[in-house]
């Protein structure tokens, strides 16, 4: 089934922004005809997407996320190692206007840091933690990490480790220094050693081990999930889950100018043209209570926990409907529909689903007024 060209993605009425439209040119341009891009292209291209996109709740978040949607509409895999090579250096950004990493330590590092190839995002735990203690002017972490993806392409990353039994801190870490070694053994954290994933395959993850490794810190304990903007990456991945989803919904469109569409056809597409206007309306509107300074984190988190949840939401239902309208004959033989399919599953599944309902849920029990608005 032929695919609509890569085109940008629009989040207003308005036409898409001129770095929507550089993102889309350059995305086209890493992607080859009929297959998934090559790792190699989509790590230079987040690095020319790096020198144009700006910094979340800088008063351009919308230009960001039309930038980050257009990039998962044309590919997840550039999207996927695109978006925490642009979050890594937008945190290192933040740090560095809010005093937040030494100052020797930034005029030591920050020319390699920000000339960088790929730098990678590590926050999740598993079974075992991740250590780090203070060793002179630095740290030195040892212990495993899973869930690291990309790591044997990434040349840095922000890690988070256990500075005591209750708070974490957020470091940088040479993923090519002594004692840092790809995980083999899953039960060490919680993750199995093979990647069977059959989206985004590409873009494997693993487990690392670190043994007695120097990390720069980034941010005093706890600054990390506290920080302000730490609810706002969310939602610019789920920007990319839009971009997808737009993408698949233009597919649904243009097989309905191929024929004449029935009424259940129709019915689809309705459907899919009013979840799609949920999941725009919402980031749209996050996007100015993000670039607000008076914005309280409290509000940032639960509203950019509602851009996660409609999204995914709508995601879920286009990929329904859309599979429901077209039946298996694109999931078998259009190559760049269903690698998208598959993908847009796989990613996806970032959200915790029925889990961030409850937390949202828990929001509203414990501030009924303020800024909820019924």
């Amino acid at each position: 089934m032929e695919q609509p060209g890569p085109r940008p993605v629009r989040l207003t009425r308005a036409a898409a922004s001129t770095i929507a439209e550089s993102v889309a040119e350059r995305a086209s341009d890493a992607l080859p005809a009929g297959g998934a891009p090559e790792l190699a292209s989509a790590i230079r291209l987040a690095g020319e997407v790096r020198a144009e996109v700006p910094d979340p709740m800088d008063g351009r978040t919308l230009e960001l996320w039309e930038a980050l949607a257009t990039l998962g509409a044309v590919d997840l895999t550039l999207a996927r190692v695109a978006e925490p090579h642009l979050d890594a250096l937008a945190i290192l950004a933040q740090a560095r206007r809010h005093g937040e990493i030494d100052e020797s330590d930034w005029r030591e590092r920050s020319t390699e840091w920000q000339a960088t190839p790929l730098w990678q995002v590590y926050a999740a735990e598993g079974s075992g933690r991740l250590r780090a203690r203070a060793a002179g002017p630095g740290w030195r972490l040892t212990g495993p990490k899973p869930w690291c993806s990309l790591a044997e392409h990434a040349t840095y990353a922000l890690v988070t480790a256990w500075v005591d039994d209750e708070h974490r801190g957020l470091f940088a870490v040479d993923l090519a220094a002594d004692g840092v070694t790809r995980e083999a053994e899953s039960s060490v954290s919680g993750q199995s050693g093979v990647w069977a994933s059959r989206g985004l395959t590409q873009v494997q993850s693993t487990g690392i081990l670190l043994d007695d490794v120097h990390a720069v810190a980034v941010g005093s304990p706890g600054w990390y999930l506290t920080r302000p903007g730490f609810a706002w990456g969310g939602a610019g991945v789920a920007a990319i889950w839009y971009g997808a989803t737009v993408a698949l919904a233009r597919t649904l469109r243009a097989s309905a100018t191929r024929r004449t569409p029935d009424q259940v056809a129709l019915l689809h597409l309705g459907a899919v043209d009013t979840a799609l206007w949920r999941a725009r309306s919402v980031l749209e509107s996050a996007a100015a209570v993000a670039d607000d300074p008076l914005t309280p984190e409290d509000e940032s988190e639960h509203v950019a926990g509602v851009v996660r949840q409609v999204v995914a939401d709508a995601a879920e239902e286009v990929l329904h409907r859309v599979g429901h309208a077209l039946g298996p004959a694109p999931l078998t033989g259009d190559e760049d529909h269903a690698r998208r399919v598959a993908d847009l599953t796989v990613y996806l599944r970032q959200h915790h689903a029925e889990r961030d309902l409850a937390v949202a849920g828990q929001r509203v029990v414990n501030d009924p007024s303020g800024w909820s608005w019924w």
